[in-house]
């Protein structure tokens, strides 16, 4: 009576997987997802860096692993796992565009281990990753920058704009605040070195009164 109790038929529907085919896909996946984590704290070029999103990728490849694993047992598995997945919804905000690129990798890197495509998971990771090092870690001298000038009069504005055409590559006027105490121009310029020294001379210019010099991402408010 017992053994009939317990003997589920549910179990007897599900797939098995030893154990060692467990335990090398997931440390499989954690090697992987590791190799992410790293490639991503290297290539990070913000400031505030978090590290608890690379903690998130490596989990997210383990997780992505197990999902697969489960989904390739049996068909009812795979329906049930899609109507549960379908109604998570994520509301964190992805600041950088280039995390986008880390969590689909990370996903896509659990999906392929899970399949079993070793090799496709490990030498396309190595590929992306040396892409990845390549390109977002090279320098560039054609940096935006947004130049803040606050300026007295209207002589003072075009002195201002002259010395920023003499010292920068190009310049474009993103916007201008005219008040009774002076004229504020927000100018977006490339430069054309690495040099900034142009910020300091703008204030030997007489009737400028203050000149901010900030890194442009691309984002502007009015």
């Amino acid at each position: 009576m017992l053994d009939q109790l317990l003997n589920f038929t549910f179990l007897n529907k599900a797939a098995s997987f030893s154990i060692p085919d467990i335990l090398a896909a997931l440390g499989i996946s954690f090697v992987i997802g590791l190799f992410i984590f790293m490639v991503y704290k290297k290539t990070y070029i913000g400031v505030m860096y978090s590290s608890s999103f690379g903690i998130t990728l490596i989990a997210m490849d383990l997780i992505t692993t197990l999902v697969i694993l489960a989904v390739s047992s049996n068909l009812i598995t795979s329906l049930g796992m899609v109507g549960a997945l379908s109604i998570v919804r994520f509301r964190t905000v992805v600041k950088e565009p280039l995390d986008l690129v880390y969590l689909f990798w990370s996903i896509t890197t659990g999906i392929i281990v899970g399949a079993g495509l070793i090799p496709l998971a490990v030498i396309g990771s190595i590929a992306i990753g040396c892409v990845l090092f390549v390109f977002v870690n090279r320098k560039t001298a054609d940096t935006p920058y947004v130049v803040v000038i606050n300026c007295d009069d209207e002589n003072a504005e075009t002195q201002s704009t002259s010395m920023l055409n003499n010292h920068t590559k190009k310049h474009l006027v993103k916007s201008k605040n005219v008040s009774k105490n002076g004229i504020e121009l927000t100018v977006e310029v490339r430069l054309k070195d690495s040099s900034v020294k142009f910020i300091n001379d703008l204030l030997t210019i007489n009737g400028v009164s203050n000149a901010v010099l900030v890194s442009y991402n691309g984002d502007y408010y009015m």
